[in-house]
């Protein structure tokens, strides 16, 4: 009789542990995938905040090479705020001088001077005319954009599946391939809904810019669609800079060359 209490005691004592154990182990499981997608998450912000400050000006080149080796290059002054805020002067050549763009969220504008309004643009023209088109000219931030798919870890760099979050973006998917080291892309491959390759980006020479931003300081870009083409953009400086609001407006276009 005292070993039967003895063991039912043991019993009852022990299944309420075992009960809670497997209650806790069923509700870890289910949040399993909801804590991989904020770490994937958080490496794609990483891959953001590496690339560029939160809101910054910069100097760029953007070079369009034919297959006949002719060249044609633009300067833009650039300033971003926010994930979702672009604006970019033309400095140079002489004939597009003046010339301004301005990005917020989706919506996209060209102001021309001496041409009236600005003008409505798509993410899938290029107001440069080479591979780079108005997306990757005027780029948010990648989290703006995408939601990280998956996540692997290979031997030597990071490799994340993103997908648009909606049917207006330039591309539906990015393949990224991230340094480990410096958490920013080495390559992107930019794919329509088809699984079509549109274009690959290429990240190279990492360049201290001030400020604790180190990145890749050149992009270049390369398309099946457009064989024979290339085009390259080269980043001269890049510095934190506080910007009001009232400069991602249309009335504010005309007037960039004032803040530089």
């Amino acid at each position: 009789m005292k070993n039967d209490c003895l063991t039912s005691c043991s019993v009852s004592r022990t299944y309420p542990t075992f009960r809670l154990a497997t209650i806790a182990g069923l509700l870890l499981w289910a949040w399993l995938p909801a804590l991989a997608a904020d770490v994937d998450k958080d490496i794609l912000l990483q891959v953001d905040r590496r690339l560029q400050h939160e809101s910054y000006e910069a100097y760029r080149k953007l070079i369009n090479i034919e297959p006949d080796g002719s060249r044609k290059e633009f300067v833009l002054y650039t300033l971003k705020k926010g994930r979702e805020k672009v604006a970019a002067l033309f400095l140079s050549p002489a004939s597009e001088k003046g010339r301004a763009t301005l990005r917020l969220g989706e919506n996209m504008w060209l102001y021309i001077p001496n041409v009236g309004k600005p003008l409505r643009i798509t993410s899938l023209q290029s107001v440069t005319g080479g591979v780079f088109n108005n997306s990757d000219i005027l780029r948010l931030d990648y989290a703006a954009e995408y939601n990280v798919e998956a996540a692997e870890k290979k031997t030597d760099h990071i490799f994340l599946k993103l997908k648009a979050k909606s049917a207006g973006i330039a591309y539906d998917r990015l393949e990224m391939e991230v340094d480990p080291k410096t958490l920013t892309p080495r390559s992107i491959r930019c794919l329509a809904a088809s699984g079509m390759l549109i274009k690959t980006l290429t990240f190279k020479k990492m360049k201290d810019f001030g400020g604790g931003l180190v990145r890749p300081s050149v992009i270049e870009t390369v398309s099946p669609l457009q064989k024979g083409y290339r085009s390259v953009m080269v980043f001269a400086k890049i510095n934190a800079k506080k910007i009001q609001d009232e400069v991602f407006t249309l009335n504010y276009l005309s007037k960039l060359e004032e803040l530089r």
